[in-house]
């Protein structure tokens, strides 16, 4: 749907109002880019910006009734149309005049295009104004890619980028990111940039260049430490210590990827499947693939020890005054 969308609005094909509903903010920023250089052809267009959690919907309609001065269209961006969604009564941040906005989406300006941004997984579909909009706005629902969209998705932001990109270094990229469509179009520009003239980006690079973030360190470090392999394990430690990172906070985070490990084989035994599990537990599916598929199948009993000691780390942790990471150093050297 965006694909064909964002044809005609390239093919200066405009609809007065668009609805841009969903979760994946990069869609949102991806058509508003394309509009604004559609319109920038025939000279710079008027863009306004409205926040609808601090300004009333009225004032969006206002404005695009005003006819522009120097251009034929301007274009209007209202984001966060939050009276499109189900909010509790008398608990509403602004007081929309919805009456007035219904009458004016029936008949809307020609010399404005105005985008509504809804950035919710879901709207009220029992309220009026949210079946008028969907009936008269161009609707765009924003969700998140998966499985094999999502790769098709990064070879084009590479091939845009006019290089190529290794199956390896995709997978371990979407393993890292993760489905957040604007932080994997980042990371695809920083290694381009890093390669210079080089045409392909490998799994070395991506190693190399991606941003980690202390959870997928959390999760390296204990996924060594269930294997047995304590060198890689001290390694991650002390390189996060050297991060600044604190002893106390490591545990928990430790312990939250156990629980973690945990849910997915309580899931798995229920008949979910990766998917299902991800959305269930709202984590990156890829990190649950990697969960189900592996070949490291941890026992409940242990994982349930692990999380005991842990506990018990955490006890010492809390109640020590000496070196305090030298505790968490223990519990990975001595293992069950």
């Amino acid at each position: 749907m965006f694909s064909s969308t964002w044809k005609k609005i390239q093919q200066g094909d405009f609809s007065p109002i668009y609805l841009l509903v969903g979760t994946e903010h990069y869609f949102f920023d991806e058509t508003i880019r394309r509009m604004k250089e559609s319109l920038n052809q025939n000279g710079e267009t008027d863009v306004l910006l409205f926040d609808l959690d601090e300004v009333p919907v009225q004032h969006v309609i206002e404005e695009a009734d005003t006819i522009p001065f120097f251009t034929e269209r301007k274009l209007i961006i209202a984001k966060n149309a939050s009276f499109l969604k189900a909010t509790e009564k008398g608990k509403e941040k602004i007081d929309h005049d919805l009456k007035k906005f219904e009458s004016w989406v029936q008949n809307p300006s020609e010399t404005a295009i105005t985008i509504f941004i809804a950035p919710y997984e879901k709207l009220d579909e029992r309220k009026k104004v949210t079946k008028l909009m969907k009936e008269k706005s161009l609707l765009l629902v924003a969700k998140p890619l998966e499985g094999n969209d999502l790769v098709v998705w990064v070879k084009s932001i590479v091939a845009r980028e006019k290089k190529t990109m290794t199956s390896e270094a995709i997978t371990r990229l979407i393993e890292t990111v993760g489905q957040d469509l604007v932080q994997l179009q980042s990371e695809i520009h920083k290694m381009a940039t890093y390669i210079g003239e080089g045409l392909e980006i490998t799994k070395d690079d991506v190693e190399l260049l991606m941003t980690r973030t202390l959870e997928q360190d959390a999760f390296q470090l204990l996924n060594a430490y269930l294997r047995g392999d304590t060198t890689t394990a001290l390694t991650v430690y002390h390189d996060l210590l050297r991060q600044k990172q604190e002893p106390i906070m490591l545990t928990a985070l430790l312990a939250s990827q156990i629980r973690l490990l945990s849910n997915v084989k309580y899931l798995q035994k229920k008949g979910y499947h990766a998917q299902a599990i991800a959305k269930q537990l709202k984590v990156n599916p890829y990190r649950v693939k990697l969960i189900v598929e592996s070949r490291q199948q941890v026992k409940e009993q242990r994982l349930l020890q692990v999380l005991h000691r842990l506990a018990s780390a955490d006890y010492q942790l809390k109640t020590s005054s000496g070196r305090r990471e030298r505790i968490l150093e223990l519990f990975l050297m001595n293992r069950l």
